[in-house]
Formats: structure tokens, sequence, C-alpha cells
């Protein structure tokens, strides 16, 4: 019996000695595998395309603007009070009618980013995608701010254009500017309202793109692909994510 009670102790030691060997184990194989450089492109550039074709396609199905508060378009600032004015006056659905046909056209256009955004992340270097998995939440956004717009201005405008015509918002906002301009005392606004379309359809692409970032940021759910997962693993672990 007193083998046996002071065997006890060495036992405890072991036993406490094994735990703690078992749980440095578990936390070394838990420490996010490093990616190749090669990895780390493919990954990024997976979710850069996810990110982007879901942004394009959610806003270019019906109601993609127009019911999305973030992005709807409305009447320009500077129209704002000729809205009231025309509201106050009874032409309340004329003015709705401008606002649904400039958002119809935005929808329109968004089906013209993916290819732009495509061939954006096909000329990203190695230097541009670490700089963007490493960066600030919003670096891929950013990212393509800086490398798209232009592009997208060029695609969208014409676009647009031909969609306001298609809608009707070119005649609907021409009417509007056309009947305010018959309110005496009133300041003329430019009939014109392509400009205005194609910059906010390009805004709101921008606001859903960096929605999407961040949920794959985020969000290990929204990393579908192993290469993701470890990509993301790899860069929260940098980040203290």
């Amino acid at each position: 019996m007193k083998k046996i009670l002071l065997l006890i102790p060495s036992l405890v030691i072991f036993i406490t000695l094994s735990s703690f060997s078992t749980l440095n184990k578990g936390s070394e194989t838990a420490q996010p595998i490093i990616p190749s450089a090669s990895e780390i492109g493919k990954g990024l550039k997976q979710a850069l395309l996810q990110g982007t074709a879901k942004s394009s396609d959610k806003l270019s199905a019906v109601d993609g603007f127009f019911a999305n508060a973030a992005v709807k378009i409305l009447i320009p600032p500077e129209a704002k009070s000729a809205e009231n004015t025309l509201r106050d006056i009874g032409l309340g659905s004329l003015c709705d009618n401008v606002i649904l046909s400039l958002n119809r056209a935005a929808e329109d256009a968004a089906k013209q980013a993916k290819p732009i955004f495509i061939d954006a992340i096909k000329h990203m270097s190695l230097q541009d995608v670490t700089n963007i998995l490493l960066g600030p939440q919003d670096a891929a956004t950013q990212y393509f701010k800086k490398n798209t717009s232009a592009a997208l201005l060029l695609a969208f405008k014409p676009v647009i254009q031909k969609s306001l015509d298609k809608v009707g918002a070119t005649k609907y906002y021409g009417d509007f500017a056309k009947e305010y301009d018959k309110v005496p005392f009133v300041r003329k606004i430019n009939p014109d309202i392509s400009d205005y379309a194609t910059q906010k359809a390009i805004d709101g692409l921008f606001i859903e793109i960096a929605l999407e970032e961040l949920n794959i940021r985020k969000n290990i759910g929204a990393r579908p692909t192993p290469l993701m997962q470890k990509v993301f693993a790899f860069a929260d672990s940098k980040l203290g994510n």
C-alpha cells in the first residue's frame, strides 16, 4: 500500500506533462501554414474574382440598384429643390419615373463590369497581390478604383446613355427639367443626366465590392476554396484578425 501511495505523485506529474505536451502539439498544428508566393497570388485572385463577380451579378439584377438603399440612385443633389417643387405641385410620379429609370440604366450597365475587373486582376503583380492581402480592409477596392475607374467610365457611358434612352430616363428627366423650368424665378437645371448616372453607377459598384471584400476578410465561410482558406488564414495570423 505504501508503494502505491509513493507512486501517485509520480503518476500525477507524468499525466500533467503528457497533457501539456499534447496541448503544445495541438497549438502547433493550429498555426496556419505559410503559403508560397504563387499560392498567395492564386488564392487572392480567386477571392477578387469571386467578389467582383458577385458584385456585378447582384447589381445587374432587376432592382439591384433600385432596391438597395446603399447604392440607389436618386435625383441629382443640385436638382433636389426642383424635385421638391415638382412633388409639391402634384408631379411626384414624374420624379418617381426619373429615379426608377436611372436605376434601371445602372443595372443594365453593371453587366459590363466583369471583363474589366478580370483584366485588372490578370495584370496584378506579386507586389500588388501582397499589398492587397496584407493591407487595409478595403485594399482591393482601392486598387480597383485606381486601376479600373477610367475603363469603367469608358465602358459604362455608352451603355448608360443607351439604357437611359431605352428605359425612358432621358425623356423623363427632360420632362422633369422642362416642368421645373416653367416655375417662375427658379434656376434652370441641366436636362442631360448621363454623366451623373454613369458616375453613380460606378460608385455603387465600388460600394458593393467593398462589402464583398470585407465579407471575405471577416467571414471564414466566404472562402469556399482550400487555397483561399489557406491564404486568408495566413493573412489573419499576420494582421492579428
